[in-house]
């Protein structure tokens, strides 16, 4: 599960703000922080992102690390929601899969059972 949920970050952060195959990212950034230092800004978001993928998939603190990736995502959720709801890709349904997404990172976290690969001998 740590590699799908490390898979979303990569995306979002390499392919849609990075690579800028989704132009939309950057507009979103423009209207919220302004033209002048919009593209800048969302290569840092998206490399941040690229960083939290890592993060992820090395499986370090995964609690403390489930907490942050929820506080980001609602926090980015809100204010694209009510600043620019018309530049989000599913509208004011996109809260709706954030909220989705952030119940599959508690899931992983708080829930299910870390293996770090080691193995059990019943």
């Amino acid at each position: 599960m740590k590699h799908l949920i490390a898979l979303v970050w990569l995306a979002n952060g390499l392919l849609a703000k990075v690579l800028n195959l989704v132009p939309r990212h950057t507009e979103i950034v423009a209207n919220i922080l302004g033209p002048g230092y919009a593209r800048p800004l969302t290569i840092l978001i998206g490399l941040s992102e690229i960083a939290m993928a890592v993060w992820i998939v090395l499986d370090r603190q995964r609690k403390p690390t489930a907490i942050l990736q929820i506080a980001i995502i609602l926090t980015m959720n809100t204010l694209e929601s009510v600043l620019v709801p018309e530049l989000l890709l599913w509208g004011y349904l996109n809260p709706v899969f954030a909220v989705l997404f952030c119940g599959v990172i508690y899931y992983h976290a708080f829930v299910a059972k870390a293996d770090h690969g080691v193995v059990k001998h019943p």
